[in-house]
């Protein structure tokens, strides 16, 4: 058995490490602090309603919207190892494609939902939009913080975060795609809120369909990383169980009492339009394939469109 690495990093070496990062970034620690204190609030509540019998019914859809996505990614791995080799500028349209529809469920089934709830709750307009973009910010708090202090790697701009250079490669890119999994099974989670399937169906329809070229290049990435096809395959099957525990974190942050509902498909909101724009739109222009990408990005768009038409 070969010895272990010493030069792992250790739980007191990482939290030295974040100790620093945490000082040398005092307005972005402070802002993941308020993400996280609020997302925690959020389930306090929720958790003290499920305890009373409220919102249980819904579990079972957020659960079963959060297990499609881990599906679709599933789907995705596999086609990677079926189709063995696909061209980048395939790769980087079918990415815009979901980059796309990630965009345009941001806006029809979280943003807008959201603001006719809180234009509800409120009864003004002005009001409303403020609860909404309060929660775009936690959103965007809660990703700038994870992406700054949890260590990951992407292809367009290699490892980021602490301790990158003693971290394999491999965990290296589990943990950006957990990174990326996250907002998407919370959004799942957050739609179903009420149970209203006109929110929840066409949302978790888009994001399943976006999760199938997803997988499909988190697999071939990892390939990249010298795994073999069905190991890459695997762990990328692997990943998408993030949605489903991403669902329910999304249902419990959104039922703890009136406004947790448009606050929280603000954070879902705000979260996705972070991953689009901080990493899937830039690694789609990475080739120099920008005018495929953008094509595959408006597809991606108006496909969502049309099932939020269609199935809303």
């Amino acid at each position: 058995m070969p010895p272990a690495d010493s030069s792992a990093p250790t739980p007191a070496s990482m939290l030295g490490v974040w100790r620093q990062q945490a000082l040398s970034s005092p307005w972005l620690s402070a802002g993941l602090g308020l993400s996280l204190l609020a997302i925690l609030f959020l389930l306090g509540a929720s958790i003290y309603n499920a305890v009373n019998g409220e919102h249980a019914d819904n579990l079972h859809l957020a659960a079963l919207g959060g297990l499609s996505g881990f599906g679709a990614t599933a789907l995705g791995a596999v086609l990677a190892v079926v189709l063995r080799d696909v061209s980048s500028r395939n790769q980087d349209v079918m990415l815009g494609f979901a980059a796309g529809m990630m965009l345009a469920a941001s806006s029809f089934s979280l943003i807008l939902p959201g603001l006719d709830a809180a234009r509800e709750i409120t009864g003004n307009g002005s009001l409303a939009a403020a609860v909404v973009v309060l929660g775009m910010g936690l959103g965007v708090l809660l990703m700038l913080g994870l992406d700054r202090f949890t260590p990951h790697e992407h292809e367009s701009t290699g490892a980021q975060g602490p301790e990158t250079e003693r971290i394999n490669r491999v965990w290296l890119f589990v943990l950006a795609i957990t990174l990326h999994n996250l907002p998407e099974g919370m959004a799942i989670g957050v739609s179903f809120t009420n149970g209203d399937m006109s929110v929840g169906l066409p949302l978790t329809s888009a994001i399943a369909i976006q999760d199938i070229p997803e997988g499909l290049a988190v697999a071939l990435a990892l390939r990249a990383t010298g795994l073999s096809s069905l190991r890459a395959a695997l762990v990328a099957i692997g990943s998408g169980l993030m949605e489903p525990l991403g669902a329910v974190i999304g249902l419990g942050i959104s039922t703890g009492f009136a406004l947790a509902y448009p606050i929280s498909m603000g954070l879902a909101a705000g979260a996705m339009l972070f991953v689009v724009s901080h990493e899937v739109i830039p690694e789609t222009h990475r080739n120099g394939h920008q005018t495929s990408a953008t094509v595959g990005l408006m597809g991606g768009f108006a496909v969502m469109m049309f099932l939020d038409t269609a199935l809303g």
